[in-house]
C-alpha cells in the first residue's frame, strides 16, 4: 500500500518565494503523516490566476496586464532552476511529487506563460513536465497553448504516474494517450469542483482503470492579500469561498477511496494499492483488448514546438 497526500490549503497568492516556502512545509507535513505521494493543485504555484474570469473582456484589458505582470514575477522558470527548492524537499523526505505550477518560458520569449504540472521524483529528479494544451475560454489571456511533448506517463518511486491538467481531462484523446501507457496512477490538477467535475473523475477512474486524483485549492477571498492590483473590485465578498477545493480520491474502475474534501483547508491522506489499477483494467481495458486497432487509430505528436530554430 502506499499512501498520497493531496494539497487542499491556499498558496500565498501570486507570491512565489513565499508558497515555495509553504510548499516546502506541506510536503514535509505530508512525509510525517507517511505519504510517499504528494500532489498540488492546478496552477498553484504561484496561484490560478481567478482574475480572468472576474474582469469584463475588453474593459478589464488594463486590469489583466497589471495582474499579469505580477503573476509573470511570481512565476517558475525551469531553466533557472525554479523548483530547486521542492526537488530537494522531494529528496529529502523520499517523496514523489506531482504540481500544477505557472510556468514562465524563459528560454525562448522570456514572457509566455504556460499552465503546467511538474512530476519530480522521489531522488528530486524532474522525470515530466506537462504544458496545458488548451488554456479554457478567458485562461488563453494569460497562458500560451502547450505541446505533445509532456504527454507522458513516467516510471517513479510510487508507480506509473500521468498527469492532464483541469478541463483537458474532457478531451477524449488526451486521456487515451495516457491510457496507452500502462497507468497506474492519473492526476487531475484542476481549478473546477462539483459534482460535474466529480462524475468526470469517476468516470475516468472506470474508463482508464486507474487511481484517479482530482485537486483544486480551497480558497476563500480572505486568502488573498489586500495588495493586489484591483483587490476590492475582485473579491467584493470578503467571506467568499473562492473554490471549495473537492479533493478526492477515486479506485480503479470506479468508486469512492477518499474525498471529496469540501470548503476545509488541510490534506486529505489515503492509502492506495498501486497494483490494483492493472488488475482493475481485465474487464475493460481501452488500449488493450477493447481498443479495436482495426477501427480506431490514434496519434500523437510528442516533438516539442519551437518557434525558432537556429543554425550555426
Amino acid at each position: 500500500m502506499t499512501k498520497v497526500a493531496i494539497i487542499q490549503e491556499p498558496p500565498v497568492y501570486l507570491n512565489l518565494s513565499a508558497t515555495m516556502d509553504r510548499a516546502v512545509e506541506l510536503v514535509e507535513k505530508a512525509a510525517r503523516d507517511g505519504a510517499k505521494l504528494t500532489v498540488f493543485p492546478e496552477a498553484w504555484f504561484p496561484g490560478y490566476p481567478t482574475f480572468v474570469w472576474r474582469l469584463p473582456p475588453g474593459a478589464g484589458m488594463g486590469k489583466t496586464d497589471d495582474l499579469f505582470a505580477k503573476l509573470q514575477t511570481n512565476s517558475i522558470d525551469l531553466s533557472q532552476n525554479g523548483f530547486a527548492p521542492l526537488q530537494e524537499a522531494a529528496r529529502e523526505n523520499d517523496m514523489v511529487i506531482v504540481a500544477g505550477y505557472q510556468e514562465l518560458d524563459g528560454e525562448v520569449s522570456g514572457s509566455t506563460l504556460f499552465n503546467s504540472c511538474i512530476t519530480i521524483d522521489a531522488d528530486g529528479r524532474i522525470v515530466n513536465n506537462h504544458r496545458k494544451l488548451m488554456p479554457t475560454n478567458p485562461e488563453r489571456m494569460v497562458w500560451g497553448f502547450g505541446d505533445g511533448s509532456g504527454l507522458n506517463v513516467v516510471d517513479t518511486a510510487v508507480g506509473r504516474i500521468g498527469a492532464l491538467i483541469c478541463w483537458e481531462n474532457y478531451m477524449p484523446m488526451a486521456r487515451a494517450a495516457l491510457y496507452a501507457q500502462n497507468i497506474d496512477i492519473y492526476v487531475a490538477p484542476t481549478w473546477d469542483s462539483g459534482d460535474t467535475w466529480l462524475a468526470t473523475m469517476q468516470h475516468i477512474a472506470r474508463e482508464g482503470g486507474c487511481w484517479v486524483i482530482g485537486c483544486a485549492t480551497a480558497l476563500e477571498a480572505s486568502d488573498i492579500p489586500t495588495d493586489i492590483p484591483h483587490y476590492d473590485e475582485l473579491f467584493p465578498n470578503k467571506d467568499e469561498w473562492v473554490n471549495p477545493g473537492d479533493a478526492v480520491v477515486y479506485k480503479p474502475f470506479g468508486g469512492v477511496s477518499a474525498g471529496p474534501m469540501h470548503r476545509e483547508k488541510g490534506l486529505l491522506v489515503t492509502e492506495i494499492d498501486v497494483s490494483a489499477a492493472r488488475a482493475s483494467r481485465r474487464k475493460f481495458d481501452a488500449s488493450g483488448h477493447y481498443a479495436r486497432p482495426d477501427v480506431f487509430k490514434l496519434s500523437v505528436n510528442r516533438a516539442a514546438m519551437q518557434p525558432v530554430a537556429f543554425t550555426e
